[in-house]
């Protein structure tokens, strides 16, 4: 297969899955098109061999989540303030969820996007960030603490 066809294959079977993460890192979907952007480049760049599917995919999720965090530690980043865009969701009770999952700290929206969003367990999050498994699991548990406290805060009001 071509640089060009392998390109293309890689971005119609991992593409939502890499903005996604990206967006709900970034928060904003004119970042998430630049690591968007980004992370396929490197995948070109690269042009790397994978084994198994799994790993393509994985690499594809690590890459994005380096991605992020070089964005957010850039000078330009650090001195400016994003504007808060709406994720796109399916009801009203999923846009509130959402804006509470933007409220949190990224090291727990990491976590919580990849387990429950794309699947993972807690050894393959840990992989994917460079983060120990009970690190992970432990962002885990207080991301929701946080989360479900921030929910019934909205709630009350």
């Amino acid at each position: 297969m071509g640089e060009d066809a392998g390109l293309r294959q890689a971005m119609e079977t991992y593409g939502d899955m890499v903005y996604r993460l990206a967006l709900a890192q970034t928060q904003s979907s004119h970042d998430a098109d630049d690591v968007f952007q980004e992370v396929f480049l490197r995948y070109l760049r690269s042009a790397p061999a994978f084994r198994e599917e799994e790993h393509r995919k994985a690499w594809l999720l690590r890459v994005t989540v380096n991605c992020c965090k070089k964005l957010h530690g850039s000078f330009w980043r650090r001195h400016t303030v994003a504007l808060s865009e709406a994720i796109p969701a399916q009801n009203q009770e999923e846009q509130e969820l959402l804006s509470l999952l933007e409220g949190l700290p990224q090291k727990y929206r990491a976590v919580l996007h990849l387990y429950y969003y794309e699947g993972y367990d807690t050894g393959e999050i840990a992989v994917i960030l460079g983060r120990s498994p009970n690190t992970v699991r432990s962002q885990l548990a207080r991301g929701r603490a946080l989360l479900r406290d921030a929910w019934k805060g909205a709630e009350e009001l």
